[in-house]
């Protein structure tokens, strides 16, 4: 008796996009293809690896779906990976910025705001709010990254922060400074589509999709602290899980 699936051939046509992908996704990974590097071009690696050229826009195509690069149409396909991994103990966009030196941070705004309905998600009593909003952006290029709002409950420990402005521009060293200091918290991610404001903000068209990610951080008596929420440019930032 033969088991199920015996004999099957495997599809040639579809077997070479994936072998491509594969390698060069093994490359960008390990670094030996590094942030910003130009691949090479479509007649070159149907070369180095022996198929044709609708078989490599098929490998890069599956590429750019992962996050791993970009293609500009007669420039060329671009690592938008760098293969490192962020901590995301520090916050993802804040672990970028400190890790890369390309990157600027362009604060938008500081003020204190009244928010009755995240007041209420939190459970806080007070409704007062340091509104923090934060843009990151690739020095040189422009390209914006992602936007941050942050949400600092107004604790007695902050009464000077809007008029001061934050310490050495560092939310997190401002909350320090305050005897603030982050002991616990969470963070969740989801897909949403920009509004035309925030679209316009990025560089990009209303209703392109980002990486949305909600972040939550108590001290440790268990008081917010914190709560940030963050549109990353899906180029730059993906998920990416281990089991």
């Amino acid at each position: 008796m033969k088991r199920r699936g015996a004999g099957r051939k495997v599809d040639p046509a579809q077997a070479k996009p994936e072998r491509v992908a594969m390698e060069l996704e093994r490359e960008i990974r390990c670094g030996k293809l590094r942030f910003g590097s130009r691949l090479q071009s479509e007649n070159e690696l149907g070369k180095r690896f022996s198929v044709s050229r609708a078989t490599v826009r098929k490998s890069l195509e599956a590429l750019v779906e992962k996050g791993l690069i970009t293609t500009k149409m007669g420039i060329g396909s671009f690592v938008t990976f760098d293969g490192q991994a962020l901590d995301s103990a520090l916050g993802w966009t804040r672990a970028l910025s400190m890790r890369r030196g390309d990157v600027e941070t362009r604060a938008l705004r500081i003020e204190i705001i009244e928010d009755a309905d995240l007041a209420r998600a939190l459970a806080q009593k007070v409704s007062r709010f340091i509104a923090i909003d934060r843009m990151r952006v690739l020095a040189g290029e422009g390209r914006v990254l992602s936007i941050e709002r942050s949400r600092v409950p107004f604790l007695p420990e902050l009464d000077e922060t809007p008029l001061k402005g934050l310490t050495g521009g560092s939310l997190q060293a401002t909350l320090r400074d305050a005897g603030l200091i982050p002991d616990s918290g969470e963070e969740r991610a989801a897909v949403e589509f920009l509004s035309a404001e925030d679209a316009a903000a990025m560089g990009v068209a209303a209703g392109a999709p980002v990486l949305r990610t909600t972040r939550i951080v108590r001290d440790d008596q268990g008081r917010v602290i914190e709560h940030v929420v963050s549109l990353l440019d899906p180029k730059y930032f993906a998920l990416h899980l281990e089991f």
